[in-house]
């Protein structure tokens, strides 16, 4: 009531226009909120969605529980002498069997809290769901280079902090048929088409890599890594799972 004794009215356009108001205030706060948890963390929706897909992934070849061994397999197995051998013949046999997408082996850097299944293949949707072996380069046991990629700002992040690991430190690949331990050489900036880094060099090699810096595609940083340890599993010898030194 006005001093007039007049009822004050709403105009029609005042309800639409504080709704409309109020939710670009929200809208802002929520993109203030990504923009902040993706500086101090990982972007929170691809965090989210590969979550979902990081659990619907199939891992049934992690493990020759879930995938056993065929009975020509088995059969190979016992006519090569070298525990090294069988080793390098169940390397090549599951790079053959496992499809993209599916998990190839566990990668673990003590160092940075780091533990995700390696995804076979290297394409987008693969990415999304962890880091990604480079299915044209070897895996862990053919003594050839082991190239794997992976995000640094979302899908989980799990290379975000790549650029920590220095000379000296540690990474473990499991595999189902072993234990394979590399340390790392040292790190290298190198442009986005930079695919020496993928290159066999005459001895066992693991190689990270990821956009850099963070927030952007305009470099790669690449880690590298020796083969320095084996720790075979009871498929390359039933009799004996001592693990062996490499070079």
């Amino acid at each position: 009531m006005s001093a007039h004794g007049l009822t004050l009215r709403r105009l029609p356009w005042q309800g639409p226009r504080r709704a409309l108001s109020t939710l670009l205030v929200v809208a802002g706060l929520l993109l203030l909120a990504d923009v902040a948890a993706t500086l101090v963390w990982q972007e929170p929706v691809t965090a989210l969605v590969g979550l979902i897909k990081r659990t619907d992934t199939d891992t049934r070849y992690l493990s020759y529980k879930t995938m056993p061994l065929t009975a020509t397999q088995r059969a190979m197995l016992t006519r090569l002498a070298a525990a090294e051998a069988r080793v390098d013949y169940l390397a090549r046999q599951e790079q053959r069997s496992v499809p993209d997408g599916a998990a190839v082996g566990r990668l673990q850097i003590a160092k940075l809290g780091v533990v995700y299944d390696v995804i076979q293949g290297t394409s987008t949707g693969d990415l999304e769901r962890g880091p990604a072996h480079y299915a044209s380069t070897g895996l862990p046991g053919e003594g050839r280079t082991v190239a794997i990629a992976g995000h640094r700002t979302t899908y989980l992040a799990p290379f975000r902090n790549l650029n920590e690991l220095h000379r000296g430190d540690q990474i473990v690949l499991q595999m189902p048929y072993g234990t394979f331990t590399y340390v790392v050489q040292g790190q290298r900036i190198v442009s986005p088409n930079a695919w020496w880094i993928t290159r066999n060099v005459g001895y066992e090699r693991l190689v990270l890599s990821a956009c850099n810096p963070l927030y952007s595609a305009s470099q790669r940083i690449a880690v590298f890594a020796r083969l320095v340890r084996v720790h075979p599993n009871a498929q390359v010898d039933p009799q004996s799972t001592e693990a062996w030194t490499v070079g």
